[in-house]
């Protein structure tokens, strides 16, 4: 799918409003003045004063009001003195209208912000039969549904979708962050490397997609860079899309992101296990409490193994 981004006065967004009056739609994403649908493209205006277009005609259209009003394109040229973008998803990754129609592999993450266990990433591939089984279910964003319900849930979503779910345990994880290696570019890597393995299962048994959704955790140029970094790229022809909160955006994103939780949950239960104690979740004062113990009973090398040590509870436990 073609885009283009253009840079535009605020003053003139209103006139490109009025301009696609007869062709504007009820809804538009948050930070956006207005949204169009035309014959040749669709039309997204958001109050930086960025205008993105999509679609066959995307080139053609965004040209036309360039060389009207010697507007600078976004691809290419930074707008001077603009202010910082009011939203993160104003980016030209942002998912089409209708979104929750088509059919996308869905990625998200979770254990990036607690101390203990391991983080993990899903990506998931619903046919449209398999999204309006798993809607009966009231599949959703897994930060709002209790763990109890997620264990339910889960082995449920395992038999009825496709998926690849990753777990970077606590010895790798802190041996990357150890090399130089933030959390921003493991949960790139793992993220690429979920949505692959979901691709080659998809062609490996006839299944089709339109693209693929992120639950945004970085920039979308941020991303590909992460990826380029560690030599990886994306090489697919269908759309990358990045969204914060996609898990409201798409069922296959709600989806990751309850196998993503519950994989957590699984190995934090084998940790409870292994040490014979409990193990709160998050990274806060009962988290200190927690690994305090387990420093003064099991020793370094016991917490090192079960923590992402670069958190600032190491400090507080161990000194």
């Amino acid at each position: 799918m073609s885009h283009q981004v253009l840079n535009v006065p605020k003053q003139q967004l209103l006139e490109l409003k009025k301009y696609y009056h007869s062709s504007l739609k009820d809804k538009f994403p948050q930070g956006a003045v207005f949204a169009a649908k035309t014959s040749q493209c669709s039309i997204t205006a958001y109050q930086s004063g960025k205008v993105l277009f999509q679609g066959k005609g995307a080139d053609s259209e965004a040209g036309k009001w360039q060389q009207k009003q010697g507007i600078s394109s976004g691809n290419k040229t930074k707008k001077l003195g603009s202010s910082p973008a009011a939203s993160v998803d104003n980016h030209a990754y942002y998912p089409p209208d209708k979104t929750e129609e088509k059919i996308l592999l869905g990625s998200d993450e979770t254990g990036t912000g607690d101390y203990f266990g391991p983080m993990t990433v899903a990506c998931v591939h619903l046919t449209k039969e398999q999204m309006n089984t798993i809607d009966s279910w009231g599949v959703r964003d897994s930060k709002t549904i209790k763990d109890d319900t997620i264990r339910a849930l889960a082995p449920k979503l395992i038999h009825e979708c496709t998926f690849s779910l990753l777990i970077l345990d606590n010895k790798k994880y802190n041996s990357l962050q150890e090399k130089g290696m933030n959390q921003g570019q493991m949960k790139a890597l793992l993220h690429h490397q979920a949505i692959t393995n979901v691709m080659e299962k998809c062609s490996e048994n006839g299944l089709d997609f339109d693209g693929t959704l992120i639950d945004q955790f970085v920039t979308p140029s941020g991303y590909f860079k992460y990826l380029s970094s560690n030599n990886k790229k994306w090489s697919s022809e269908k759309p990358l899309y990045f969204a914060t909160k996609a898990e409201g955006l798409h069922p296959s994103v709600a989806a990751a992101s309850i196998l993503a939780r519950y994989s957590f949950l699984q190995e934090m239960d084998k940790l409870e296990q292994k040490l014979g104690l409990p193990i709160p979740k998050g990274a806060g004062p009962n988290v200190d409490k927690a690994a305090k113990k387990i420093f003064a009973l099991k020793g370094k090398d016991s917490l090192y193994h079960i923590t992402k040590w670069h958190f600032s509870n190491t400090t507080r436990v161990t000194n």
